[in-house]
C-alpha cells in the first residue's frame, strides 16, 4: 500500500517527495481542535457526532467499542426491507403474517415495545414500516424477519451480511429486534454510517423517521424518538434501551442546510438521554464552519504507474473537498493520500485508485476516494524495463527500512 502523507493549507499547498519511502508530505494551515479541547465532553459512554455531507467525526468517545445495540438494531432490519422495496422484490402493499412466534416475543403478551399487531393477522408492509420506527415494535420487526428470510434466525444471518457489505466490519446482529443477545453487538461509528447510508440511499423511506405518531389496532402511540419534540430541528431516527445497555439513541437533526448524525448509548435515564443528544447536536451546529481545502478539480496528488505512459497520474475528487473546522481553534490537520502501487496500465479518467484521508488529532475527519485525472497506457518496453530496474531498487530500500526498524 503506498501513501502519501500530508499537511494541505487552505490557501497555499507545497509538495515534498520522498522516492525511496515512498512518501509525499504537504503542508497545511491551522485547522480544527478536538472537541475535548474546546471543553466539550459527553456524559455518554458511547458517543459520536458525525457530519452528514462530508461524513467528518466532529466528536467521538468510544466510537469504536462493541455495544449492545438494543431497539437501535432495527435500523438495520429497515435497511434491508428498504433495499428490497428498491429493487421491486417487496411492495408496500405485501402483506406479512403476524406468527405466533412474532405475537409471543414480540407482540403484547411479551411485554416489550410492540405494534399491537393481531395474532395470526396479515399486515401490509407500508404499515409494518411506522410499527419499527415510530413504535419500535418487535412484533413487526419479526414479521419482517419472517416474511424475508423464512425465520428470524436466517434474517440475522442476512443481518450480519449486509454490515459487511455496507463496510460495518465490527458489528453483528443475531435477531430483528435488538432483545438482548450476547452474539448481538455494534459500534456506535457503524451505527452512525449506517445511519447515513439510510438518508443517503432512501430518502422517501427516511420521511418515516420522522413521523410522529402510529395508531395500530386502535392503539395510538407515540413516536420514541425525544429529538423530534425539541427544537433542534430533529427528523430522525431511532432510540434504544434495555437494562444491559442502558438508554441509547441514533439521531439525526438539519440546522441552516446543514446535516448531522449523532450516536449515544449507555445513558443513566430517559431524560439524560434527551438532554445529552440535544446538548451535542446544538454544539455540533453553533462550533464548527465548512472550509474549502481543495478546489473542484485540484490535483491532490499523484499515483506512480508502472511502466506506464504517463509514469504518474494526478488524482482529483469529485467536486471541491470541504471539511468542517471549528469557529475557533489553531489545531492543524493531517492527512495522506493512500493508493494500491505503482499502479499497473491501462488506468482510466476517472477510474477510483485511492483515498484521501484527513485527519484532526487522532480523529479521522475525512475520507474520500480519488480518482485518475487523466489516462495512461503501457509504455514503451525500454520505459517498462527502466520501471522494474527502479522498482526492484525501492523495494530494496524498504526492505532495508523495515529491518533497521524491527
Amino acid at each position: 500500500m503506498m501513501h502519501r502523507d500530508f499537511r494541505a493549507g487552505l490557501r497555499r499547498l507545497r509538495l515534498a517527495v520522498g522516492i525511496a519511502a515512498g512518501l509525499v508530505a504537504l503542508a497545511l494551515a491551522p485547522a480544527p481542535a478536538c472537541a475535548q479541547a474546546q471543553g466539550f465532553q459527553s456524559t455518554a459512554p458511547y458517543a459520536i457526532l458525525m457530519d452528514y455531507d462530508t461524513g467528518a467525526v466532529l466528536y467521538e468517545k468510544a466510537a469504536d467499542d462493541l455495544m449492545v445495540p438494543a431497539s437501535m438494531a432495527k435500523l438495520m432490519t429497515l435497511e434491508i426491507l428498504f433495499k428490497e422495496m428498491a429493487e421491486g422484490k417487496v411492495k408496500p402493499d405485501d402483506e406479512f403474517l403476524i406468527s405466533e412466534g412474532a405475537w409471543r416475543r414480540g407482540g403484547g403478551p411479551s411485554g416489550g415495545s410492540s405494534m399491537f399487531a393481531q395474532l395470526n393477522s396479515k399486515v401490509k408492509v407500508s404499515d409494518l414500516i411506522p410499527g419499527i420506527a415510530v413504535q419500535s415494535g418487535n412484533d413487526a420487526a419479526i414479521a419482517v424477519a419472517e416474511g424475508l428470510a423464512g425465520s428470524e434466525g436466517a434474517f440475522a444471518t442476512r443481518m450480519t451480511t449486509r454490515a459487511r457489505e455496507l463496510g460495518l466490519q465490527k458489528s453483528t446482529f443475531a435477531n430483528a429486534t435488538g432483545i438482548p443477545d450476547p452474539d448481538q453487538r455494534v459500534t456506535a461509528r457503524e451505527l452512525a454510517l449506517l445511519a447515513r447510508h439510510i438518508i443517503r440511499t432512501y430518502p422517501e423511506q427516511y420521511k418515516v423517521f420522522a413521523q410522529r405518531e402510529f395508531t395500530w389496532n386502535k392503539i395510538r402511540q407515540q413516536n420514541r424518538n425525544p429529538l423530534l419534540t425539541l427544537d433542534v430541528g430533529a427528523d430522525g431516527l431511532k432510540t434504544g434501551n434495555v437494562g444491559e445497555s442502558g438508554f441509547g439513541l441514533v439521531g439525526s437533526a438539519v440546522q441552516n442546510g446543514q446535516r448531522l448524525i449523532t450516536v449515544l448509548n449507555g445513558l443513566k435515564t430517559s431524560k439524560d438521554r434527551s438532554e445529552e443528544a440535544r446538548r451535542i447536536l446544538n454544539w455540533g451546529f453553533r462550533s464548527f464552519e465548512m472550509k474549502e481545502v481543495f478546489p473542484a478539480g485540484a490535483a491532490i496528488g499523484e499515483a506512480k504507474v508502472f511502466g506506464g505512459e504517463p509514469g504518474e497520474v494526478k488524482l482529483v475528487a469529485k467536486g471541491p473537498v470541504r471539511v468542517l473546522v471549528p469557529r475557533t481553534g489553531n489545531e492543524r490537520l493531517s492527512g495522506k493520500v493512500v493508493y494500491q502501487g505503482p499502479l499497473r496500465p491501462p488506468v482510466s479518467a476517472g477510474q477510483e485508485v485511492g483515498r484521501l484521508r484527513i485527519n484532526r488529532g487522532d480523529i479521522q475527519v475525512l475520507d474520500l476516494p480519488l480518482y485518475a485525472d487523466e489516462d495512461a497506457q503501457p509504455g514503451k518496453l525500454t520505459k517498462r524495463a527502466f520501471d522494474s530496474a527502479t522498482e526492484l531498487a525501492v523495494g530494496f530500500v524498504r526492505s532495508k527500512f523495515q529491518k533497521s526498524g524491527s
